[in-house]
């Protein structure tokens, strides 16, 4: 034991340094330490503190007709289904208080706007389903978490100045983007002369008028409205 305390001894001698010397050291060096451990541990903040801003560039390019600078949303006012039209509802109620004009397309008043949707996703999705700009942007789940984290705004920000514009009720339809059909009165079915089937000229003594289907309108005996839409 004496003989490796002697070693120790010897070994400071030649490093020059006293076993005082070391003991005004060790502060130092635990300052030092700590000092070092805080930079870095600040520095690891701050790079979690520096989000990547949100851009539509980030998000998926689908595109929807007539969607390339517009805010396209495909919505449903069936109440079948509770929670999908409450869904709905809660984004319409965000993209109206933003105040920016909204392309918005029932699925359920157009089995066109249905089918649409279908071939621009790849498959049978439920609304809600909201496009800017061409980008896929979500479902409620998806718009709903960006706007509490404050990024919905900055997307809307990116749509052309011509289309932010408060939303006005519409003279025509009050805002429900379809009419009830002229041509058949929403029955889907006009009365059409029928001509002579025999080419003789004569009374053949059949109907003079038939039944067809009319084309103005959709499967609802509806039109899209021809000044919001």
């Amino acid at each position: 034991m004496k003989s490796m305390q002697g070693r120790r001894s010897g070994f400071l001698k030649k490093l020059k340094f006293s076993p005082a010397k070391i003991k005004t050291l060790k502060p130092g060096l635990v300052f030092h330490q700590q000092h070092t451990f805080s930079n870095q541990k600040c520095n690891t903040n701050n790079v979690k503190d520096v989000e990547h801003p949100c851009l539509l560039s980030d998000f998926e390019e689908k595109c929807p007709p007539g969607g390339e600078n517009a805010v396209v949303f495909y919505t449903t006012s069936l109440r079948g289904i509770r929670k999908t039209f409450e869904d709905c509802s809660s984004i319409r109620f965000l993209l109206d208080s933003f105040k920016v004009s909204v392309h918005e397309r029932d699925v359920s008043m157009d089995m066109g706007f249905r089918e649409e949707l279908w071939n621009i996703l790849g498959c049978r999705v439920i609304p809600p389903k909201l496009f800017i700009k061409g980008r896929y942007i979500g479902g409620a789940d998806e718009v709903v978490g960006l706007h509490e984290q404050g990024k919905l705004k900055k997307l809307l920000e990116e749509v052309p100045p011509s289309c932010n514009v408060s939303n006005n009720v519409c003279s025509c339809c009050g805002n429900l983007r379809f009419l009830i059909c002229s041509s058949c009165n929403g029955s889907r079915k006009v009365y059409e002369e029928r001509g002579d089937d025999h080419g003789d000229g004569g009374d053949d003594g059949g109907d003079e008028f038939c039944i067809k289907r009319c084309n103005d309108c959709n499967e609802n005996g509806l039109i899209k409205c021809p000044l919001c839409c």
